[in-house]
C-alpha cells in the first residue's frame, strides 16, 4: 500500500471529531453519556473510507474495530493487541501509518484530543446543547484560532435533545 496523501508537514492533514455537551464532557464511564442515533449516523458518513486514530480505551468502548475505515490505536503498551486496528506508541507515530485519503480523522480520548488539536485543521463538533455528568471532557481550546465554517441544528424526536452539527476551521495567521 501507499501512504496516504499527506501536508506540507509530511503527515495527513488532521480532522477532530468529537460530540460535547455544553459543560465540556465528552464520556461518563467509557461510554457517551447520551443517546443520538442521528450524531453516530453523522460520525459514520464523516469518517467512512478515511484512517481514524483514537486512544486505548476509546477503542475498547467500541463494539470492535469500525469497519470501512483505517484504525489506528494509539497506547504506550507496545504488546497491546487491537483486533482489526493497528497500534502506535504516538499521535505522530499512528499518522505515519495512514494510508486512506485525507483528513485523518481523531475520534478520542481527552489525551489524544489534547495533543491533536495542536495540529488539527478542522474540528468537527456535536454540541449538545445541555450539560451533562462525566468523567472526561473535550480539552480546552483558544476559540480564537477557530473560525466556525457551518453549523446544522437538529433536536432529537426521542429525547427531544437539542445539538448542532458544527465544522470549524483553523484560522491561519499571516
Amino acid at each position: 500500500m501507499t501512504a496516504g496523501p499527506s501536508g506540507p508537514t509530511g503527515r495527513p492533514p488532521v480532522a477532530i471529531v468529537a460530540a460535547v455537551a455544553s459543560n465540556g464532557v465528552i464520556g461518563r464511564q467509557g461510554a457517551l453519556p447520551w443517546r443520538l442515533p442521528a450524531d453516530l449516523k453523522h460520525f459514520r458518513a464523516l469518517t467512512t473510507g478515511h484512517a481514524i486514530v483514537m486512544g486505548r480505551r476509546t477503542f475498547e468502548s467500541l463494539p470492535g474495530a469500525l469497519p470501512g475505515r483505517q484504525n489506528l490505536v494509539v497506547t504506550a503498551n507496545a504488546a497491546y493487541v487491537a483486533p482489526g486496528a493497528e497500534t502506535a506508541a504516538s499521535l505522530d507515530a499512528a499518522l505515519a501509518r495512514v494510508v486512506l485519503p485525507a483528513p485523518a480523522f481523531c475520534i478520542g480520548g481527552a489525551a489524544l484530543y489534547r495533543a491533536a488539536l495542536a495540529i488539527a485543521d478542522t474540528l468537527h463538533l456535536t454540541e449538545i446543547e445541555r450539560a451533562f455528568d462525566g468523567d472526561v471532557r473535550f480539552p480546552d481550546r483558544d476559540r480564537a484560532d477557530w473560525s466556525e465554517v457551518s453549523r446544522e441544528r437538529h433536536v432529537d424526536e426521542a429525547s427531544g435533545l437539542a445539538y448542532a452539527f458544527v465544522r470549524y476551521a483553523r484560522v491561519r495567521g499571516g
